[in-house]
């Protein structure tokens, strides 16, 4: 699929360090120096004194073909002075996603519909799922659909075969849309920071099977969703966005089951987009998310 994209000529680069004077003087001079053109700045310190400190620009080079693999490899010497780890990428450079679904489509469709409509800038890989329900829905759009069936016998199997697929197709990140397999801690750290999975319930609360009936008994007067990094901790790895929806007295399991699904939409979708965008740097256990 091909984008129109608006910004043929735009960049970004990704900062963190430990925080000490200098460091946006610096990169600013040195993108000026460079003739990039800077629209969008943003940093934010965990703490003043010997914190972290993380950055995000946004920058338009306008010889850019020339001149960007040039700043990466200038930059060199500013990342080293400051211990820096850090990012350029391209915009013109739209990542590669795989997702994952297992029988529920509702998080699968809106991360097609907004790929198809380019309200997400992401390019879509394939689809990986351990049943055959979605093949059609799937195969309807264009995309490369594999069935990778998991038991408890095959599952090293089945991970082995979806590891070596992300990795053949040059995947960079992977969503979890609704896949309902705990992937093994070998998978994990295979992709670490790249896979995005979104959990039925407003964390930490109603962890586990049956959370809208679990909601229900509890009187819920809230239902949430969370999309966050996965991480050898099961539901437990740094939050990249939350949402909520009222709800009432009224509700029946069912009906909360609708909200619930309604409001993982929204959280996966902006997860998602917000990573494709290089807004998301990870803080230990939780995440820096730039506006």
């Amino acid at each position: 699929m091909t984008f129109n994209l608006r910004n043929q000529n735009r960049a970004r680069l990704l900062i963190s360090c430990l925080d000490r004077p200098g460091i946006v003087s610096a990169v600013s001079t040195f993108l000026a120096e460079n003739h990039a053109n800077i629209v969008q700045s943003d940093q934010y310190t965990t703490d003043p004194q010997g914190g972290m400190f993380y950055m995000r620009v946004e920058f338009d080079l306008i010889n850019f073909d020339e001149d960007f693999e040039k700043i990466k490899q200038s930059f060199i010497e500013i990342a080293e002075q400051f211990s820096m780890e850090w990012n350029f990428s391209s915009v013109k450079k739209i990542k590669r996603m795989a997702i994952f679904v297992s029988k529920e489509d509702h998080c699968l469709q809106d991360l097609l519909w907004k790929w198809q409509s380019e309200e997400i800038l992401v390019d879509v890989a394939m689809v990986i799922s351990n049943h055959n329900d979605l093949r059609d829905a799937v195969e309807s759009y264009g995309l490369p659909f594999y069935h990778i069936p998991v038991t408890k016998e095959s599952k090293f199997e089945a991970e082995n075969a979806a590891i070596q697929l992300i990795k053949e197709n040059n995947i960079d990140f992977i969503v979890l849309a609704r896949y309902m397999q705990i992937l093994s801690a070998n998978f994990v750290e295979q992709f670490p920071k790249k896979i995005i999975n979104i959990h039925h319930s407003f964390l930490p609360a109603f962890i586990g099977a049956n959370p809208y009936q679990k909601a229900f008994d509890r009187g819920v007067k809230l239902i949430g969703a969370t999309a966050h990094f996965v991480t050898n901790d099961l539901d437990e790895g740094p939050i990249i966005e939350q949402d909520v929806l009222r709800v009432n007295h009224r509700y029946t399991p069912e009906q909360l089951k609708i909200a619930g699904r309604n409001v993982e939409r929204i959280a996966l979708a902006r997860a998602v987009a917000w990573f494709t965008e290089d807004k998301v740097l990870v803080h230990g256990n939780k995440t820096i998310v730039f506006s």
